[in-house]
């Protein structure tokens, strides 16, 4: 399981999340839904309490990710195949043109 937090501006939004399963998640988070209820990422996922649930990235994390000659860089720097979508969006997503960053949340392995 991949987990990436979503800010829109400096508030964090919600937390995108990709399953064992291979489905993928996105939650809005409580304060940002009590806050921010018109601040929505795109227009296809208004803010709500209940998750976005897809068994395929959404449509509007796909649009952040590069294409192209783009892709091919962030593909062989970060040693990811083009296919994987999830962590394309975590590695180059993170300081995106615009609104919206992703940050990866980082496994802690307790020993």
């Amino acid at each position: 399981m991949r987990q990436a937090k979503v800010f829109y501006q400096d508030f964090l939004s919600g937390t995108l999340t990709e399953t064992n399963e291979g489905e993928y998640v996105f939650q809005y988070d409580e304060n940002y839904v009590r806050e921010h209820p018109m601040d929505f990422l795109t227009f296809s996922m208004p803010v709500r309490t209940l998750p976005y649930i897809d068994n395929r990235l959404f449509p509007f994390f796909e649009g952040l990710i590069p294409e192209g000659w783009l892709l091919d860089i962030a593909s062989k720097n970060w040693k990811l195949n083009s296919n994987d979508r999830m962590g394309l969006l975590m590695a180059c997503c993170k300081n995106c043109i615009g609104a919206v960053r992703v940050e990866p949340i980082l496994e802690s392995h307790a020993e």
